[in-house]
């Protein structure tokens, strides 16, 4: 059922930005800017396409001019496998966060982080840098109960090493399907932190 249901959501989103809805899809949504790691996209994406082309990419967002360029050339290198849609959108990031295999998240800074919760919500796999609210709200799966991937640095080997383990991970179809169950059964509600902090309160009086 939850196959049944990315998969239309997958297929809607695909024909809208003319790519291959049978490769694996990687979103990511948000501002074009150094802190957000989106400077680090355009060179992750062309390496990975270089050398396998077995992968599609959407790109959500405005910022900086420079960083919008390099996605609209990367755009312009390989149409079949990129769609860059420089624009704030809030209807088409959730149809983005619905479509999605995986998140791209290669954020320098996170305090908190709203679209690696939206994405898992969604059964999108978040692949994060380990920052922030990013390490607070993904476990790796190498973890218990992981169902995100989570690199440390923002270089091009760990980077290119997540990716790879993404990879992995999406030809392996009934262990990626338990994940996207997984990530959609989490529970990040305020109900449950208050329980969480009185929890602490009572274990301190």
């Amino acid at each position: 059922m939850l196959s049944n249901l990315n998969k239309k959501n997958k297929e809607a989103i695909c024909k809208k930005a003319n790519l291959d809805p049978n490769l694996p899809l990687y979103g990511f949504i948000g501002r074009l800017v150094h802190e957000k790691g989106a400077d680090q996209l355009a060179g992750l994406i062309y390496n990975w396409l270089s050398h396998h082309r077995n992968a599609n990419f959407i790109i959500l967002g405005t910022g900086d001019k420079g960083i919008e360029h390099q996605l609209m050339q990367l755009a312009y290198s390989f149409p079949s496998n990129v769609a860059s849609m420089l624009a704030y959108n809030e209807a088409l990031a959730h149809q983005i966060y619905a479509a999605s295999d995986f998140l791209l998240m290669p954020s320098r800074v996170e305090p908190c982080g709203l679209n690696q919760l939206f994405a898992m919500r969604y059964g999108t796999i978040p692949i994060v840098r380990t920052t922030g609210g990013l390490k607070d709200s993904v476990k790796d799966l190498s973890e218990e109960d992981g169902v995100g991937i989570r690199f440390d640095h923002l270089t091009m080997s760990d980077m290119s090493h997540a990716m790879f383990r993404s990879y992995k991970v999406y030809e392996q179809k009934e262990y990626l399907n338990s994940l996207v169950a997984k990530a959609m059964s989490l529970d990040f509600s305020w109900d449950v932190s208050a329980q969480r902090y009185k929890a602490i309160y009572e274990s301190v009086l």
